[in-house]
């Protein structure tokens, strides 16, 4: 909850949320069913016996998963830093948070849109949905009933709502909520076809928008360099699509080479560089781990290509 006020305060616009469910039928934001690498229950000896391993979505995963707990013993958990080897200072405020509900995110955009002075929305993820159904957790039914209760359904939300997924039948079984639904696309060949003229056609009869990772954007050369632009954003524009490509970081372990400072992988480097790329490809948001730093190279972007415009 610390990063989700901290990241709005900086400049963000929505509060991005991956959805897990609890053995009970609760949604909590997690990045994955498996919570032991964000969270401190690996050091709690009573779930000890909870360790297990899982296959979700065709890939094996070892830990301790949130569809074992219940929301009480969830919330006796504290959340830890996942990345603790890249962001060791974050690794201060392991132990100062429970992990959090859908309806507590919620709760608290509604206050920073009302302290900020400016809409700050959620932008929830149905996270592995196929799977939470096979063991009976179905995530779009929960969603659903949380966002009609906190008034976030239909054409007019207390505050704006994105809604997000990998799989396209997660998105359509959340279409009667009257909320945009944004397609989420990785890098590899399954979203191949998708990204098409042909695909993205495909997608906008029951989506908003598109979440492609960044490289489907801008490719990469031999290098690892950025290379020109690809069709993607123009043919969703076309398609009557948004384009919010995932994710910015501004650690040099996630930028272009070309873009990289001394100090190690840990160092920042020249993000405002990348985002600058991005922005003029015309892509419509940035999903980033760094609000302030997206909400200052848009800031500057936007003076420039407004000079130049004048």
């Amino acid at each position: 909850m610390g990063s989700y006020e901290l990241g709005a305060r900086h400049g963000g616009d929505f509060i991005e949320v991956d959805l897990v469910a609890t053995k009970d039928g609760q949604l909590v934001a997690r990045h994955e069913p498996e919570i032991g690498a964000a969270t401190d229950v690996a050091d709690r000896p009573e779930f000890a016996d909870r360790r297990t391993t899982k296959t979700i979505d065709g890939r094996e995963s070892a830990g301790f998963f949130a569809e074992d707990f219940t929301l009480a013993e969830l919330r006796t958990l504290r959340a830890a830093e996942r990345l603790p080897d890249l962001r060791a200072e974050n690794t201060a405020h392991n132990g100062e948070y429970a992990v959090p509900t859908l309806g507590e995110i919620i709760a608290l955009a509604k206050k920073l849109t009302a302290d900020l002075g400016r809409p700050i929305g959620v932008y929830p993820e149905t996270k592995h949905p196929a799977y939470h159904a096979s063991i009976g957790l179905d995530l779009e039914p929960l969603l659903a009933a949380e966002l009609r209760a906190t008034g976030l359904a239909g054409p007019e939300p207390e505050v704006p709502v994105f809604l997000q997924s990998f799989e396209a039948a997660s998105l359509r079984a959340l279409a009667d909520l009257g909320v945009p639904l944004v397609q989420l696309m990785h890098s590899g060949a399954a979203f191949d076809a998708a990204a098409t003229p042909e695909g993205l056609a495909e997608i906008a009869s029951y989506a908003h928008a598109i979440g492609p990772d960044k490289v489907r954007v801008i490719g990469r050369d031999d290098n690892g360099d950025l290379a020109g632009p690809t069709q993607l954003v123009a043919d969703a524009h076309e398609a009557g699509l948004l384009v919010h490509p995932y994710t910015f970081r501004s650690e040099n372990r996630f930028l272009p080479p070309a873009f990289r400072s001394g100090g190690g992988e840990r160092a920042y480097g020249a993000f405002a560089a990348e985002y600058d790329a991005f922005f003029a490809a015309g892509v419509d948001g940035v999903f980033t781990d760094f609000s302030r730093h997206a909400f200052l190279a848009r800031e500057v972007f936007t003076e420039g290509a407004a000079e130049g415009a004048g």
